[in-house]
């Protein structure tokens, strides 16, 4: 194994491949954002490996940093690949931590991020249920180290059936296809399903997610597969614009944030 392969395809951006000394003579750290890759470990159906979350974050980001102009400078720090997924539970492979334990996480790279030096946190996340916390933690992060917080998102629903878009938000159409471009060794389309928890002809509003009017769901109580969609929908080709998209989109959000901190170090 060559040494080199044991660290991302952005190597230099990579905090974890810095010496103290090196991080410490970054010139561009108080407009420079770090990124924080959150996802999850946690079923995905039997036709998908449970790291689905935390893979096509890092997927996502090499293909958004290799689409950045000369001078939209960033760093990445190590990612947090285990989430708050407990809507998983009893699910073989599925890890979990706690919403409070996600938030003393983000919460202890912010810390570290601005005793750097750094003015900028922007967090990358590929899991929904981390998003309520993480929401909160941002506002947190700023008020308590004076950090600059955004998120930034990859996720794109355009070209999914009403249906799909609708109630189609675990392991279905939309991750399937990423997977099958991405990682398609680790697809096993045989086993692909297609299940939903509702019906758009349902009566009434509520709704798992996605909708005004949410309820709290667990995958046993709304999923026999651990499927949420139709993942028999799925094709690489799908996978690979959805893909493209999303990195185009991350790599204008990141270069945005750096522009804005151009600005504010002004």
């Amino acid at each position: 194994m060559n040494a080199r392969d044991a660290f991302p395809s952005y190597k230099s951006r990579y905090l974890p491949a810095m010496t103290p000394a090196q991080i410490g003579a970054l010139p561009d750290r108080e407009w420079a954002p770090v990124i924080l890759p959150t996802g999850a470990i946690e079923q995905h159906g039997p036709h998908l490996p449970v790291s689905v979350d935390a893979f096509l974050g890092q997927v996502w980001l090499s293909l958004a940093l290799s689409r950045l102009p000369s001078g939209a400078s960033c760093y990445v720090a190590p990612p947090i690949s285990i989430g708050k997924s407990n809507e998983h539970t009893g699910y073989s492979g599925t890890l979990i931590v706690s919403k409070a334990t996600l938030r003393e996480l983000v919460l202890c790279v912010a810390r570290q991020v601005k005793s750097w030096g750094f003015g900028s946190l922007a967090i990358l996340n590929t899991h929904g249920g981390n998003i309520s916390v993480l929401r909160y933690t941002q506002r947190e992060v700023k008020e308590t180290f004076g950090l600059r917080v955004r998120f930034l998102n990859g996720y794109e629903r355009l070209g999914l059936s009403e249906q799909e878009g609708t109630y189609g938000f675990h392991a279905g159409e939309l991750e399937t296809s990423l997977m099958l471009a991405a990682a398609p060794n680790l697809v096993q389309m045989k086993l692909a399903s297609r299940e939903y928890p509702a019906s758009l002809s349902d009566p009434g509003e509520l709704r798992p997610e996605a909708a005004p009017a949410t309820f709290s769901w667990a995958t046993k109580d709304i999923s026999r597969s651990g499927v949420m969609g139709d993942a028999t929908a799925a094709s690489a080709e799908k996978g690979r614009q959805w893909l493209e998209n999303g990195a185009t989109r991350i790599a204008g959000q990141i270069l945005e944030f750096c522009k804005e901190g151009l600005r504010h170090g002004k």
